[in-house]
C-alpha cells in the first residue's frame, strides 16, 4: 500500500508539473462550451424585416407598428418594391411584408385579405421564421384591431405549453449535449497521453524493472486521472448550472453515478471500440436526445452497448 501511495503521489506532482493534462481536462471543456453557448445559436432572437405599406387607413398603420414592437423583429420602412429586393438581395433584410391597399376595404366588408411575404430561400430556417413571425403578429393584430368583429370565431380553441425549456432556447439541449461528447474524448485523451508519456521520456522501462507489481502500476496510473476527469466532470457542471444558469432537472446522485461508470470504463479498458461501446448508454442519457428519435437498429445498437463485443 505504501508503494502504491508513493506512486500516486509521484502520479499527482506529475500532474501538476504537466500543464497538457490540466489543458486537456479544464481548459478544452471550457472553450467547447464557450462555442457551443456563443458560438452556436439556433434561436433567432432578432430578425431585420422590411416593411412597405400601400394602404393609408389610420387602423393599418398601428399593424405596421406592431412590427416594430415585436422583440423578435426589426423592421425598417420601404417605400419602393425595388428597395425591398434589393435589400433582400444584399442580406440588409432577411424578409419583407408588403400591405396592398386593398387590404382594410376587404377586412371591412368581412372578405379575406392578403398579405405578401418575401423570404430569402437560401436560409430555410430563417424564411420559416419570416413566415410564422409575420403570421402571428398579424393575428395578434387582428384580434385587438376593429375588424375583429368580422373574423369567424374557431370552434377549437387550442392552448400551448411547453415543459422542462417555456423559452424554446437551444442552448438548454446544445450545451448539455456537447458535454456528453467532450468528456468522452477528454477521458480518452488523458487515458491515453498518461501511458504514451511513460513512454516517450523512456520512464516507463526504469518503473518496470522495479519490484513494482503491475497492478500498482496500472492503479497509480488510473486514481490519479480517474479523480482528474470527475473534477473535469464537476467543472463543466458548474459552468452550465452557475454560469451560464442552464437550468438542471434532475438528480445530482445519477448524473455523477452515471458518468462515474463511464469514467472507469473509460480506464478500465484498453480498447477504444471497447470502451464507445461501453459508454453508448451513459452519452445518450446525458445528451439531451430521446430514444425515440433513432431507428429501431439503432436503437438496439445502443441498448446493446451496456455489454461490451
Amino acid at each position: 500500500m505504501k508503494i502504491l501511495l508513493a506512486l500516486i503521489k509521484k502520479e499527482i506532482k506529475q500532474i501538476l508539473r504537466d500543464p497538457s493534462s490540466i489543458i486537456i481536462a479544464f481548459v478544452l471543456p471550457f472553450i467547447s462550451i464557450m462555442i457551443y453557448m456563443y458560438g452556436i445559436n439556433l434561436d433567432s432572437v432578432k430578425i431585420t424585416m422590411g416593411i412597405k405599406n400601400d394602404d393609408n387607413n389610420a387602423e393599418v398603420n398601428t399593424l405596421v407598428k406592431s412590427f416594430g414592437h415585436s422583440k423578435y423583429i426589426k423592421s425598417i420602412i420601404f417605400d419602393n418594391q425595388k428597395d425591398i429586393e434589393t435589400a433582400i438581395l444584399r442580406s440588409k433584410i432577411k424578409g419583407s411584408v408588403i400591405i396592398p391597399n386593398d387590404f382594410s376595404t376587404k377586412l371591412s366588408r368581412g372578405q379575406k385579405a392578403d398579405l405578401l411575404v418575401i423570404t430569402d430561400g437560401s436560409e430555410v430556417n430563417t424564411a420559416n421564421y419570416v413566415q410564422n413571425y409575420t403570421l402571428s403578429i398579424a393575428n395578434q393584430w387582428l384580434k385587438t384591431s376593429k375588424y375583429k368583429s368580422n373574423m369567424k370565431q374557431p370552434l377549437i380553441s387550442t392552448e400551448v405549453r411547453t415543459w422542462y425549456n417555456p423559452d424554446l432556447n437551444s442552448h438548454y439541449f446544445i450545451v448539455p449535449g456537447s458535454i456528453a461528447i467532450t468528456m468522452t474524448l477528454i477521458g480518452i485523451l488523458l487515458t491515453s497521453l498518461v501511458v504514451a508519456r511513460e513512454w516517450e521520456r523512456g520512464t516507463m522501462e526504469a518503473l518496470l524493472s522495479t519490484n513494482v507489481k503491475p497492478i500498482q502500476i496500472v492503479l497509480c496510473k488510473y486514481i490519479p486521472y480517474f479523480i482528474l476527469g470527475m473534477l473535469s466532470v464537476a467543472f463543466n457542471v458548474f459552468l452550465c448550472t452557475v454560469v451560464f444558469k442552464i437550468p438542471f432537472r434532475g438528480n445530482y446522485f445519477i448524473l455523477f453515478t452515471v458518468m462515474i461508470r463511464s469514467k472507469l470504463m473509460e480506464n478500465l479498458t484498453s480498447s477504444f471500440v471497447v470502451s464507445i461501446r461501453f459508454n453508448k448508454v451513459p452519452l445518450w442519457m446525458i445528451s439531451a436526445s430521446s430514444l425515440d428519435t433513432y431507428s429501431p437498429i439503432l436503437q438496439l445498437e445502443i441498448l446493446i452497448g451496456i455489454v461490451p463485443p
